[in-house]
């Protein structure tokens, strides 16, 4: 291996490394104030980037018809639990504008030329279709059960990733897609050039690392929401609603996983499967950062990421054993100097 050769493995290891801290990031939101190992993360990667490249090929995407028949379950839901408190037929306010948000997406998808509109609208369009997707996932599969033991909500988890998984199988087919990167500028580093993709996920991650870490740590917002993971009735009391606080946070992370899988499509392609091993790795990540700390997890990813890279040169064919044994020594360790407090009924 010449100097040459670890720079653009560096460069791949990097580049990953990026986005499997946007996942890390996405897993430690949603645990730390859910207490849900959100596995299914990583379809919203696939599916975000399978989504784009429909919209680039200028096919009407199947996604906005899951968006439409999710929105018409939630709101039936939450007709159904306003009834049930009581309350008579009241029509909450925000059901009309859920509907027609919904009915508002398959109109512009089925009549906008997709393939004509600028790479920039194209994304905001997969945006848009997606982030609603998280907090209606919580409140379908997770809402009702909020209250449970953190085993049954690892198990609904993984309930809810086998069902995403067929669904991007019915939607998107077994193909898979790239898309178009973002410009074809590139920035000379010596012998190597850094593609302009490259420096979009590397600049789009760290913003979104720090924003996030100032946003959980600093601000007012950040720490109530967090609140809700400690003690969900003293939250409460305190004027935090937790199944706001769960769609809130399931609608972060869907938006960074969607982005994340926005800025990868160009880079690697993607199939409708592909999503379980991203969220592993970046699983793998989070639990370097002890599933509590935004800033080590993210380095924990990006170690990942550069691991992975080189052992695709020096030992490819146990690239994947080699990424997922990094996750035991750090069990083992906050194993032994962790105090194990059983979980309160």
């Amino acid at each position: 291996m010449n100097f040459q050769i670890a720079m653009l493995l560096g460069q791949d290891g990097v580049t990953n490394g990026a986005i499997y801290a946007l996942l890390a990031l996405s897993i430690l939101l949603v645990f730390t104030v859910t207490r849900i190992l959100l596995i299914p993360l990583g379809e919203f990667v696939t599916f975000g980037a399978l989504t784009m490249a429909a919209l680039q090929a200028g096919q009407p995407t199947r996604l906005v018809w899951l968006l439409l028949a999710l929105t018409v379950i939630d709101c039936t839901l939450d007709l159904l639990g306003t009834l049930h408190k009581g309350h008579g037929f009241r029509l909450p306010k925000y059901l009309p504008i859920k509907l027609a948000y919904a009915v508002a997406m398959v109109l512009l998808v089925q009549n906008l030329l997709l393939a004509n509109l600028p790479m920039a609208i194209q994304a905001l369009l997969t945006l848009a279709l997606l982030v609603p997707m998280g907090p209606q996932m919580y409140r379908l599969f997770f809402q009702p059960i909020a209250g449970a033991h953190s085993l049954v909500l690892l198990i609904v988890s993984i309930a809810v990733h086998v069902a995403m998984v067929g669904v991007g199988l019915l939607l998107f087919g077994p193909d898979g897609a790239r898309t178009r990167p973002f410009s074809e500028t590139g920035l000379e580093l010596g012998p190597v050039t850094l593609n302009s993709q490259t420096l979009w996920v590397i600049v789009v991650s760290l913003g979104l690392i720090v924003g996030l870490f100032l946003f959980f740590e600093r601000s007012l917002y950040g720490k109530a929401l967090r609140a809700t993971a400690v003690n969900r009735m003293g939250a409460r009391l305190m004027g935090i609603s937790p199944s706001l606080a769960g769609k809130t946070t399931f609608a972060l992370a869907a938006f960074l996983c969607t982005l994340s899988g926005i800025l990868i499509a160009p880079i690697t392609t993607l199939y409708f499967d592909s999503g379980f091993i991203i969220s592993l790795k970046g699983f793998v990540g989070a639990i370097i950062g002890g599933l509590v700390s935004y800033p080590i997890a993210a380095l924990g990813a990006l170690a990942v990421g550069l691991v992975e890279a080189f052992s695709m040169f020096w030992a490819s064919n146990y690239k994947e054993i080699i990424v997922f044994t990094l996750i035991i020594p750090f069990l083992l360790w906050r194993s032994l100097t962790s105090r194990h407090v059983e979980e309160e009924e």
